[in-house]
């Protein structure tokens, strides 16, 4: 994996974000008072499983 394919990886992360953005701003307000009431703990355990899937992708696709 090389610096250009994180980079890359980091240009697609912004693009999607900013899309939920320009396309649906009330959208991604409602959500985040959504998640205002998920447990702390729910929440990292949210991210954890969002880290080890991402992690597991890279995995699979580079074979680290």
């Amino acid at each position: 994996m090389s610096a250009t394919d994180i980079v890359t990886g980091l240009a697609f992360v912004l693009v999607i974000e900013g899309l939920a953005y320009v396309l649906a701003p009330s959208l991604v307000e409602r959500l985040l008072e959504l998640l205002r009431a998920v447990p702390e703990e729910t929440r990292r355990m949210m991210g954890l499983t969002m880290v080890v899937a991402g992690v597991a992708m890279l995995w699979a696709i580079y074979g680290m």
